[in-house]
């Protein structure tokens, strides 16, 4: 079994968003030239495969899916929204990022690795069942979360630090059993409304709003203090992360001042829940992150933490 294992969805190089976009090729471009360092260079990485379209429509019904297809253009872009753009390549590119996470929770369910990675493009935790929204177009994470139950998984627990609430996945939560979705996120940002901290259902959806300006010690205590104990009290097959790197303090969408270190050690107390709980089980799947530089720094620290170096 291999300790970690990386999934990459190389069509995510071709989804092309304009001009001055945030959510860029480049930001794909910057993981994968961390992954040609060292000590990542030598661990497995894959190619991944596109989705199929009954994995898709487990969480997204037939006819969005076949209206995203439509909505493809031949040349140029297509706005689906103010935020979410799509052009030619954009299609190719969720199916494969939506296929790394699946095919991750698969291996990682099947004992084929202990851990994984999804590096990939569109992200995905704003995709809620009927519409895109945020930069994404199929909810990846939540993907791969009913893909583990395919195969053993009875429970599975989402985290998702992205600096952004993750809407999607907890109108998927909501309506899926067995799934329980945690996020962690600045309050009052983007999507305007959602993750209130009044908004928890039991055993299926725990928000945790942080003010902006937050950092180090804020995260360790919404971890120490929630997070880890709902893990423990939810006993899950498997932990997903939502890894989106914008909490970051360089980060220009979000207002969080987290350094490379806080994903060490959010990533290392995850991963130690996972070892009591679930035999060590952890899939990370790429959702924001928008400085380059503090994308590639953070996003190291979050891999060197998963693979217990």
């Amino acid at each position: 079994m291999h300790n970690l294992t990386i999934y990459k969805a190389q069509a995510g190089l071709r989804h092309n968003t304009g001009p001055d976009h945030p959510e860029r090729i480049e930001r794909l471009q910057a993981i994968f030239d961390l992954l040609t360092e060292s000590p990542f260079d030598a661990m497995p990485q894959i190619n991944a495969d596109p989705a199929s379209f009954k994995q898709i429509t487990r969480a997204h019904p037939e006819s969005y899916v076949m209206r995203v297809e439509d909505a493809i253009p031949d040349r140029g872009l297509v706005h689906l929204d103010a935020d979410t753009v799509i052009s030619p390549a954009s299609i190719d590119a969720a199916f494969e990022a939506a296929g790394a996470a699946c095919t991750a929770a698969r291996d990682v369910m099947n004992g084929t690795t202990r851990r994984a990675f999804c590096a990939a493009r569109p992200p995905g935790h704003h995709a809620e069942p009927t519409h895109a929204m945020g930069f994404c177009l199929f909810n990846n994470i939540f993907l791969a979360a009913l893909e583990a139950q395919q195969h053993g998984a009875k429970r599975v627990a989402i985290i998702d630090f992205d600096v952004h609430h993750g809407n999607g996945s907890e109108v998927m939560a909501r309506k899926h059993d067995n799934v329980l979705f945690i996020s962690m996120h600045q309050d009052s940002l983007f999507p305007d409304g959602r993750g209130d901290a009044a908004d928890q259902t039991p055993d299926r959806v725990i928000n945790v709003p942080l003010q902006a300006g937050s950092g180090t010690h804020e995260y360790r205590t919404a971890m120490t203090g929630t997070v880890i104990p709902a893990l423990e009290s939810y006993k899950p097959d498997l932990i997903l992360i939502s890894a989106g790197f914008d909490a970051h303090r360089d980060d220009p969408l979000g207002g969080m001042m987290l350094l490379d270190s806080d994903y060490g050690w959010i990533t290392r107390d995850l991963c130690d829940a996972a070892d009591r709980l679930c035999n060590g089980r952890v899939i990370a799947v790429m959702e924001g992150g928008y400085n380059l530089d503090a994308l590639k720094t953070a996003a190291r620290a979050h891999l060197l933490a998963l693979a217990d170096l």
